[in-house]
């Protein structure tokens, strides 16, 4: 894939990235349960690789704080780091493993990304952005009771979505 095509769907999943969760917003606490922004993030990483992936995980949030206040001022910071390092690793997993199996290389590098995301995410809340504030029942309820039915659907979705642009020649493996 040329670099211009990898800049434009960049650009294409940060928009998402601003554009998608505002239609979850009208609904209270949605943007935490289904998690919308990390949807375009996660795809970009595994679509255009982990340059475009981490760029799109800082731009994403930080575009949809500055023109819709959501995520607002005191999430940002850690939600910037954690959707930066999905899209960092999911694109980074996705060059490195090589099972002969197009479908298990999509799940091993998305379920990594939410792994590794969510691990950096708690890190950073209890060491610097929540210090003294953030606990280890605070991160297992945000990371993971509360956004079960988030992370449900991307494992759903995501790899249905690389494979269905794959096999119309819209993005290369």
């Amino acid at each position: 894939m040329s670099n211009t095509k990898r800049m434009i769907l960049a650009a294409l999943f940060v928009a998402l990235g601003v554009v998608l969760p505002m239609a979850f917003h009208s609904i209270p606490n949605a943007g935490s349960i289904f998690l919308p922004m990390h949807i375009p993030v996660l795809l970009c990483g595994l679509i255009c690789g982990w340059a475009y992936g981490l760029g799109c995980g800082v731009l994403a949030p930080l575009l949809s704080s500055l023109m819709t206040g959501m995520p607002p001022a005191a999430i940002l910071p850690g939600m910037l780091c954690e959707l930066a390092v999905y899209g960092l690793v999911s694109g980074l997993l996705l060059k490195v493993i090589h099972t002969k199996r197009t479908i298990v290389d999509l799940y091993l590098a998305l379920i990594g990304a939410m792994i590794a995301g969510r691990l950096v995410s708690g890190a950073l809340n209890a060491l610097i952005f929540r210090a003294g504030s953030y606990s280890l029942a605070a991160w297992t309820a945000a990371s993971f009771v509360t956004a079960l039915p988030g992370i449900a659907i991307q494992l759903v979705l995501i790899p249905i979505l690389v494979m269905a642009l794959q096999r119309a020649g819209l993005v290369e493996r």
